[in-house]
């Protein structure tokens, strides 16, 4: 007992504060790196969901190599429990720079270089590595504090540790994301990292530092936060060039809306880009290829009422307002921002026809998942306009069980047609597209539409390549006509269809073998098994 007290006594002795305050100072510290540390990987989560695609592909790396990495962290801190206090300083100030430039980086590498996968795994193995060593070398510290028994002290650490994450977890998507976006948060993120992990061990530890490792921890840590915030500084100026590289010289509108970055490049109508996170949506060069295939084949019967799911830029609409005996339009999109710029934006706008302004047409601002489930029925044509579809959040809208929604919302004799990407460039996700309509209980007809020579992946959801020949040939693209009964739907144009620019009957009549001739045997996707993947 008497060498207890000797013992908590010399502890106490080392720090400048009572052990009770030193141990509440350590948890603070916990509280706050555990925050920080989700923050830095919610942020390579976001960032390479976006650049990259397929969400759950990039989660599963970013967490199971970060993960395996946080073990390789705790066993090489074992080195430095000798000297905790210094190393967890280094440790921290390492943590801030590598956490905080990680979405710099990982974005200057996808917009300069044109890929992004193995700065994903380098930041993710960094990061966990150094988050792996924090709790062990946390724990040599706060014994040092105030000893205690190992299992409350490892419950008081894994407690701030939680609770820390939980906070940052919270912060990122309702704070960090929509006020500062993925950048500045990252940045700041890491400042606040350097400052909580260099003021613990410079102040409550100061007495464990030779004169030498204090200097050498304020000259890091400064040089860390002064970096970090340079490049805050620097962040619009950045921003501004790597758009550019990705984008081009003619960026017109940039904007990042509750559920997407929005860019439109082009200076008028005929040369206008619509990208929706990163994704080239439309090129007025061809769009109306895509547009005119889409519609006017379930357009070819009845068609008084007429809903579009996605679609928000107003071209489908466009296409559909063309017929006089439309009595109504619902137009359902998830994102306002991007009908605001349909509406607004002079060269969206005259591409568009300026659609929004027919009183026949009715935005509404919803998931269209969720929007079905209420009961809307009675449309003679559903079309579904969507991007396309993958192991991400457009994946429950290609499902059977959005299809049967779908079905329910159709009237009797109506039409669905759903854009279901190039047959011949992703075939197995274009006929699980097809097996999923059919699961709904709904006949089919598969067609496909060649596009023009370009240097993107033909189809309304493309991503600039610019690693390859700009004349390389075209995918083209694909789509699913169906109707509920036994007998798939006719491949047609309306009589009352107006004069188009690029469909015929000609085309249509080639339109079914072109998409037939890559028939594969795909299984439907469901909510609970979704069977959507990368293809190469």
């Amino acid at each position: 007992m008497i060498d207890q007290q000797v013992s908590l006594r010399g502890s106490a002795a080392r720090i400048p504060v009572q052990p009770r305050t030193g141990r509440l100072l350590v948890l603070a510290a916990v509280f706050i790196c555990a925050a920080c540390g989700l923050v830095y990987e919610l942020e390579l989560v976001a960032l390479a969901s976006y650049l990259i695609g397929d969400s759950v592909t990039q989660a599963s790396v970013v967490l199971s190599v970060m993960v395996f990495a946080m073990g390789i962290g705790s066993l090489l801190a074992k080195r430095l429990r000798s000297h905790a206090a210094v190393g967890f300083g280094l440790i921290e100030a390492g943590l801030a720079l590598i956490g905080g430039s990680s979405a710099l980086v990982l974005y200057a590498s996808f917009a300069w270089i044109g890929e992004s996968r193995f700065a994903l795994v380098g930041f993710s193995l960094a990061i966990g590595v150094l988050i792996g060593a924090e709790i062990p070398l946390l724990m040599t510290l706060i014994q040092r504090v105030d000893r205690q028994d190992a299992g409350g002290t490892v419950a008081d650490l894994f407690a701030a540790d939680y609770v820390g994450a939980l906070v940052g977890g919270l912060a990122f998507p309702f704070l960090l994301l929509p006020v500062l976006g993925q950048l500045t948060g990252a940045l700041l993120t890491g400042m606040v990292n350097a400052a909580a992990g260099g003021a613990l061990v410079l102040w409550v530890f100061r007495r464990d530092l030779t004169p030498r490792s204090r200097w050498l921890l304020i000259v890091v840590n400064v040089s860390v936060i002064a970096l970090l915030a340079t490049a805050t500084l620097l962040d619009d100026d950045f921003e501004r060039a790597a758009r550019r590289a990705v984008y081009g010289d003619e960026v017109r509108v940039a904007v990042q809306t509750d559920v997407q970055e929005v860019v439109l490049t082009g200076t008028g109508r005929s040369s206008l880009d619509l990208y929706l996170d990163g994704r080239l949506r439309v090129s007025a060069q061809d769009e109306y290829r895509y547009h005119e295939a889409l519609v006017h084949p379930a357009m070819d019967g009845r068609h008084a009422r007429v809903l579009i799911l996605g679609g928000g830029d107003g071209l489908a609409a466009r296409e559909v307002l063309r017929y006089p005996d439309v009595r109504s339009v619902t137009l359902v999109e998830i994102d306002p921002g991007v009908t605001r710029l349909a509406r607004t934006d002079p060269a969206l706008s005259a591409l568009n026809a300026h659609a929004y302004r027919d009183p026949r047409l009715t935005a509404v601002t919803a998931d269209a998942f969720n929007w079905l489930r209420a009961g809307r029925g009675g449309y003679d044509v559903v079309i579904s306009d969507l991007p396309d579809p993958g192991i991400t959040a457009s994946t429950k809208l290609y499902s059977a069980e959005f299809y049967g929604l779908v079905a329910e919302a159709l009237a009797p004799g109506g039409r669905l047609v759903v854009h279901g990407g190039p047959p011949n460039a992703r075939p197995r996700t274009f006929w699980t597209v097809e097996a999923s309509v059919r699961a709904a209980g709904l006949s089919t007809r598969p067609y496909g539409v060649s596009g023009r020579r370009t240097g993107f992946a033909a189809g309304p959801d493309r991503t600039p390549d610019r690693m390859t020949d700009r004349t390389r040939a075209p995918h083209g693209w694909g789509f699913v006509l169906a109707r509920p009964g036994p007998r798939a739907p006719a491949l047609g144009l309306s009589p009352r269809a107006p004069k188009l620019r690029s469909l015929t009957e000609g085309v249509l009549a080639g339109a079914a073998r072109y998409a037939e001739r890559g028939r594969l045997p795909e299984q439907a996707s469901t909510l609970v098994h979704p069977r959507y993947w990368e293809e190469p």
